[in-house]
């Protein structure tokens, strides 16, 4: 983050709901400037209503290139400069593997993958030129552990996390941080209104893929995580001297993700010797000559 006395600029996708909308509050609510994003700008007037000297609410569907560079365009028109790049329009979709539609799928990962790096590769130049700048992408727990029904989402955030890694190799030396958000469940409308699911259900899926389909959305409105309260634990990620490359939020985040690198590890451990059998053996070292 910036050091000057002037307020940190904040680009968002997606804030008509969910996480995006608490942040772009918050942002706004802490003094600082906000272009509130939504494919459709009329959901978040309400945001930006009061703050127009420092809030830009802007169209943007993240899928359209050309929406994309203006609203880049407008954003640095209008302050400057980014600050901070928060990556957080995407959804959800619910399908065993093999129920997956193909033109759905694809609409996914256009939007939740395609449509985040496309976001940030317009933003990256100004980023370079100030050697400044943070680019904060929303992934999710479902980012680093997998679950049946949400095969094809789940894919979408592994993407977004092997991408943001490298990224954040790429960027560190020119000043850029990258943190990647991962969350357990809030009450946000992943599994409700924003939640599209495949037509197609097969009975043999039915006790594994069938019953989570069930339970997912059965579960909006009553996940444990406050997005407010995310929205103010990113800020101090974002605020922090050495923010962290990955964020978890919520308990359940927590204890999936520790459960998770416990059974890595645990699969490794078991498997080491083949793992290391599978190298080329090692020849044993040579005795020097000894001169005649």
């Amino acid at each position: 983050m910036s050091t000057e006395n002037i307020p940190p600029v904040w680009f968002i996708t997606g804030c008509s709901t969910g996480f995006g909308r608490s942040l772009a509050r918050a942002v706004l609510d802490r003094g600082w400037c906000a272009v509130v994003t939504a494919r459709d700008p009329g959901r978040v007037a309400d945001i930006v209503a009061g703050h127009e000297d420092r809030a830009l609410a802007l169209p943007l569907d993240v899928t359209d290139a050309t929406q994309i560079a203006d609203a880049v365009g407008s954003a640095t028109n209008t302050f400057g400069h980014i600050d901070v790049l928060v990556n957080n329009a995407g959804y959800g979709y619910l399908a065993a593997v093999e129920e997956g539609e193909d033109r759905e799928i694809r609409a996914l990962f256009d939007t939740n993958v395609f449509g985040l790096f496309d976001v940030t590769r317009a933003v990256l130049p100004g980023m370079r030129a100030r050697r400044r700048g943070h680019v904060v992408n929303i992934s999710s727990i479902g980012g680093l552990a997998a679950f049946g029904a949400t095969g094809y989402y789940h894919g979408t955030k592994f993407a977004v996390e092997g991408i943001s890694e490298s990224l954040a190799t790429e960027v560190a030396p020119l000043g850029i941080r990258v943190t990647l958000v991962e969350p357990g469940g809030f009450r946000t409308n992943w599994s409700g209104p924003s939640m599209k699911q495949s037509a197609i259900h097969i009975d043999d899926y039915a006790d594994t893929a069938g019953k989570r389909r069930e339970t997912t959305l059965a579960s909006h409105g009553n996940q444990p995580g406050d997005p407010d309260r995310a929205a103010a634990a990113i800020i101090e990620a974002v605020r922090a001297e050495d923010p962290p490359l990955r964020l978890l939020l919520g308990r359940s985040a927590y204890d999936i993700a520790t459960s998770r690198l416990d059974a890595l590890g645990a699969t490794f451990d078991t498997w080491r010797d083949v793992t290391l059998g599978a190298d080329h053996p090692q020849e044993p070292p040579q005795e020097p000559e000894t001169p005649a």
